[in-house]
């Protein structure tokens, strides 16, 4: 199994950057009222800088840094960004399971025999996240969930780990036992007083010295997490996101008339496929890959679904003007998908 933890960098602070170039430069921190009981939901890294952090209260925050910007999130904006993201990361790699808007687990075994190219197709994910939003992301790369997900967070922002198989015992050691995921306030105080301090303490422990400290099933089972025993698989939803079609050219094309007819075509493969589903859409996307592999997505939407070929089309031609205007040059790849499905709702007449 090779697995990747993907997580996106400060990221309501980050779309917030995005949104307003100006705060980059500016400790910035999206959450509460810093004169109320508000908590911090994030903090770029200007703000993290004088010790912000997420679930911190907000007045602590603003006694830290009294100059921080803050703004109340945006969960809406937040979620058009997550969408556009995992939509991104699936064109790499195909199956995922997203455990928030910000994080999910990526199967990597799927498109890597093994784990130097799993390096490549994590770069290959990072690239696809950075053309299509603008956003970054770290990536940790192992042999289970665990693993990864504490390599994730080692090199932020923007940075990949791997942990081949063999070492995750290793890898894990130096940290400290609270990293582990499954260890709360009230184990980390228990292991404390029994001189468990790092992941590596607790991975040595005896089976008599791990009952004393942490009676029952949990500590059996953080003992295996912290020498890298986590059999956990991916968990998969079955539900259908969104409907699409797309074309790989035998020749790269840079004529727009020409990119405009695949468009065409494409759009009513989408009318097709939607209509055989009973689905309606509210969210076009054209997705564009260049000769150099790199990817871009460009979506607009709509207040109703729509599942006629001709809309489609001349929204998919809008985003794909969007996209050639932020990046021109010829095309390898255009695809055009349909989401935020909903049951086609047809009108009875009286």
């Amino acid at each position: 199994m090779i697995v990747a933890h993907l997580d996106l960098d400060a990221f309501f602070a980050a779309v917030e950057e995005l949104e307003a170039p100006e705060l980059r430069s500016q400790p910035l921190v999206v959450g509460g009222d810093p004169h109320g009981r508000g908590v911090v939901a994030t903090a770029n890294y200007a703000a993290r800088r004088f010790g912000i952090h997420s679930a911190m209260s907000c007045a602590e925050a603003l006694r830290r840094c009294p100059h921080a910007v803050f703004l109340r999130p945006r969960h809406r904006l937040y979620k058009e960004y997550s969408r556009a993201v995992w939509s991104a990361v699936q064109e790499v790699v195909p199956t995922i399971e997203r455990t928030g808007m910000d994080e999910g687990y990526l199967d990597m075994g799927e498109v890597a025999p093994d784990f130097g190219r799993a390096r490549a197709v994590a770069e290959a994910v990072q690239a696809a996240v950075r053309g299509a939003t603008s956003l970054s992301c770290a990536l940790g790369v192992a042999s289970c969930k665990v693993v990864a997900k504490i390599a994730s967070d080692r090199r932020k922002p923007g940075g990949l780990t791997v942990v081949p198989a063999g070492r995750e015992a290793a890898f894990l050691a130096p940290f400290p036992v609270r990293r582990l995921p499954g260890v709360g306030p009230r184990a980390e105080e228990r292991l404390r007083r029994g001189g468990v301090a790092s992941i590596g303490d607790l991975a040595a422990l005896t089976d008599d010295a791990l009952r004393g400290l942490l009676p029952g099933k949990l500590g059996p089972l953080l003992r295996d997490r912290a020498r890298g025993i986590d059999p956990r698989p991916l968990e998969l939803s079955s539900e259908t996101v969104s409907i699409s079609a797309e074309e790989t050219f035998e020749r790269d094309i840079s004529e727009v008339e020409r990119l405009q007819d695949e468009l065409k075509r494409l759009s009513q493969l989408v009318a097709e496929r939607l209509e055989a589903a009973g689905q309606v859409g509210r969210t076009v996307t054209t997705k564009v890959r260049y000769p150099d592999f790199s990817i871009r997505s460009r979506s607009t939407s709509l207040s109703v679904g729509i599942d006629e070929a001709e809309r489609i089309w001349e929204l998919a031609c809008a985003c794909l003007d969007r996209a050639l205007a932020d990046r021109p040059g010829a095309l390898r790849l255009l695809g055009v998908a349909v989401s935020g499905l909903e049951a086609h709702r047809q009108l009875e007449l009286v």
